[in-house]
């Protein structure tokens, strides 16, 4: 099979000897101290109880159900120098989350980073992106009798990491936006609402078209000349303020949207949202295929993904 160049192929991760094949235990914690066990043996990863810790900790922090019915469990150590994984798979499901009993994972892909590696994790996820969409894809594999037809399964696949992260692995999807006929009125609400300071404005193509913030909401409540007027007692019933509920039904969103916020392409590395984010001196970069809005990339979700992921 040839892969690209400088590529990873997935299933060099991992061999038949890392994999449980159709595990009959069916708590979570217990699959995946057996797999770390099997880790160890065979890859070296150190401390077991340590990576075990590790691992439980972000899993009940928030559990990692990628898609129905698959989980990637995760973990960064300081004892490993490559991206190791194991795998396990059980065909009447384990219960990953106690809070939803009901809600059985059938494919369990373990990942142990290096802590100085960011975002070797979202790599490993990305090159999964691919079988996540499928739905049939945890019971095919959980069927599979032997530890080698399992890591046939992903060979075959021809999945590979890809060279570096992408702005689209490190976005969130946008919750709330504004439309380009929309008033001031409605982004006032949705900024309450939703407790957010800034909005994402598109036409009716779902084009990113501008943004509005609750900053150049202030700028447009208190005109540059309040800024430098020492007494305020003039306003302090705040009549600006008064001023822009009168009007806020009529005003358009083009009168105070601006056009001056920071992109990044999707399929760009996702050190660019890093540039972008820092060049405009903003904490988040909208993320685009075009004009499209995809999604966005906050500041705060990159660091906890490069950093913490």
């Amino acid at each position: 099979m040839t892969v690209e160049k400088n590529h990873i192929q997935f299933s060099s991760l991992f061999s038949p000897s890392e994999v449980i094949c159709q595990t009959q235990e069916k708590d979570r914690d217990k699959v995946l101290l057996d797999l770390l066990k099997r880790l160890a043996y065979q890859r070296g990863i150190g401390n077991v109880d340590e990576a075990y810790q590790a691992v439980l900790a972000r899993e009940n922090d928030m559990p990692t159900i990628v898609a129905p019915g698959m989980a990637m469990p995760h973990a960064r150590l300081d004892a490993i120098k490559d991206l190791v994984v194991g795998v396990a798979t059980s065909r009447e499901g384990i219960v990953y989350d106690p809070r939803q009993p009901d809600n059985r994972v059938k494919l369990m892909v373990l990942t142990l980073a290096p802590k100085a590696a960011p975002g070797a994790y979202l790599q490993a996820i990305s090159s999964l992106a691919r079988i996540c969409q499928d739905p049939a894809t945890p019971d095919i594999v959980a069927s599979l009798p032997t530890p080698e037809q399992v890591w046939s399964f992903f060979d075959k696949g021809g999945m590979v990491l890809p060279d570096h992260l992408r702005a689209a692995d490190v976005m969130d999807p946008v919750q709330v936006q504004l439309q380009e006929h929309d008033t001031l009125e409605r982004a006032i609400d949705l900024f309450v609402r939703h407790r957010l300071n800034e909005l994402p404005v598109v036409d009716k193509d779902g084009d990113l078209i501008g943004v509005v913030s609750t900053y150049e909401l202030l700028r447009v409540c208190l005109p540059d000349y309040i800024l430098w007027m020492d007494d305020l007692t003039p306003i302090l019933n705040f009549e600006p303020f008064a001023e822009i509920l009168r009007k806020e039904s009529k005003t358009w969103l083009t009168e105070i949207m601006t056009t001056d916020y920071a992109t990044v392409e999707a399929d760009e590395p996702a050190v660019q949202v890093a540039k972008e984010i820092t060049r405009q001196r903003t904490n988040r970069a909208y993320v685009v295929r075009g004009k499209k809005l995809l999604g966005v990339a906050s500041l705060e979700t990159f660091l906890s993904k490069i950093l913490r992921e």
